[in-house]
């Protein structure tokens, strides 16, 4: 499977990656706060190489393998069979979407989509990985990303694997991905700045946290949230965070 998957990575890793250097607190403070929702491990992958250039040893909190270990044939090889076949589809599907965006809006997507995955124990959990470009080269090609893996078992304990494309920065989303079509973008049911509330209520902040985030009164930022139940007809904010992750709005 490793194998096949680098003939698929290859398309879009022509270029030798130049060093790159993100100190841990850049990391910490600009990057993992769009991701995190829970349990989680990141790493920073070489497209250039196929391989891993950096582990979080969180992996060890989460799978039980000692980050200095994990290569990606060893991952990919942890991946539930049934699984393997998505796996492949979502990624040739990932690397058509950044071959058909525009150079100045790659760097504003993250894939996301999840798969089951073995522990040291055996056990198999629901890992949701999300992904966004690092670098790319003069002509798009995508030399490195960064990824973090998140256990969602307890949100989605079962149903297929769904990739989606969403956007930051203001961009579209692409969300359950039919890999046999082209992308169209998702009807946007929340406004961004309902987005940017989601996903601090994502991080587990509470409203008051978030109007200081975002620099508004606790009385809009309630106002938001209550407008988003209404929006996609839930009844809590707790409901909400559970079907944003399975749906892929944030």
């Amino acid at each position: 499977m490793y194998e096949a998957a680098r003939k698929i990575w290859k398309v879009v890793a022509e270029n030798v990656a130049p060093p790159l250097s993100i100190p841990e607190l850049d990391i910490q403070k600009k990057i993992l706060p769009f991701f995190q929702v829970g349990d989680c491990y990141y790493f920073i992958f070489n497209a250039t190489r196929g391989e891993f250039d950096y582990v979080h040893p969180g992996i060890a909190d989460i799978l039980g393998y000692k980050a200095e270990e994990c290569t990606v044939a060893k991952i990919m090889s942890y991946i539930h069979p049934e699984d393997i076949g998505r796996f492949l589809d979502f990624e040739q599907q990932a690397v058509a979407f950044f071959e058909w965006l525009p150079i100045d809006k790659i760097l504003k997507y993250k894939v996301r989509y999840d798969l089951r995955v073995r522990k040291a124990d055996g056990q198999y959990l629901r890992m949701l990985h999300q992904t966004t470009p690092l670098q790319h080269g003069e002509d798009g090609a995508i030399l490195r990303t960064f990824g973090v893996h998140i256990d969602i078992t307890h949100l989605k304990s079962s149903g297929p694997p769904v990739l989606s494309f969403v956007g930051m920065d203001g961009e579209p989303s692409y969300l359950n991905i039919d890999i046999k079509k082209g992308f169209s973008p998702s009807h946007e049911v929340l406004t961004r700045r309902e987005k940017q509330v989601l996903e601090l209520l994502l991080l587990g902040m509470p409203s008051r946290k978030i109007a200081e985030e975002l620099n508004i009164s606790r009385q809009t930022v309630d106002k938001h949230r209550k407008n988003m139940l209404q929006k996609t007809g839930i009844r809590s904010s707790a409901e909400m965070v559970v079907k944003a992750l399975k749906e892929g709005w944030v």
